[in-house]
């Protein structure tokens, strides 16, 4: 399914700069970071049908992320940094592509549709990571470098905006 004006013959870059077209525009309104997030899910899990658990783990406490906003099935309550995908990423605050799950050490299956999975640290302008967008797919290999970096510049505008907010209202110790 693609969004009103989205043709299935724009390419993944072309489609990604039309939804954060959408999402800028959305975001202009003043909001605080949980309706971001939950914005930026919804219109990321609606453009790409290969998007099949769009979400945000938020860092509640040191070293651990708990689920925030998002689109599909359940996901897990809370993951340690030194656990699975979302994990690795806070951890490395490093992208985590993943073209099969079950090849990654540590995996923690939420579903165990998903066999593929993109992971991105959203960092504060001084580096502490305030959340992970994590992006499952019961396709293999369905993220590739377009995605990476269309996802990490939205993540890199999103702590930039939101991080010193994010820290406050997670209550991390700084």
């Amino acid at each position: 399914m693609t969004s009103p004006g989205i043709t299935s013959a724009q390419t993944i870059p072309e489609r990604y700069k039309a939804v954060f077209g959408r999402i800028d525009a959305l975001l202009s309104e003043p909001c605080d970071w949980t309706a971001a997030m939950a914005t930026v899910v919804c219109e990321l899990h609606h453009e790409f049908e290969h998007f099949h658990w769009t979400g945000f783990y938020r860092t509640v406490r040191p070293a651990h992320l708990q689920v925030g906003p998002y689109q599909g099935g359940h996901g897990c309550i809370d993951i340690p940094f030194d656990r699975g995908v979302c994990g690795a990423a806070a951890l490395q605050r490093k992208t985590q592509l993943v073209p099969d799950v079950n090849a990654f050490p540590g995996h923690i299956a939420c579903s165990s549709s998903t066999v593929s999975e993109i992971v991105v640290p959203v960092l504060t302008p001084s580096g502490e990571v305030i959340a992970v967008l994590d992006v499952d797919s019961d396709d293999a290999d369905a993220f590739d470098t377009d995605d990476q970096a269309a996802l990490e510049a939205l993540c890199h505008m999103m702590g930039e905006r939101w991080g010193d907010e994010a820290l406050g209202r997670n209550g991390m110790i700084r």
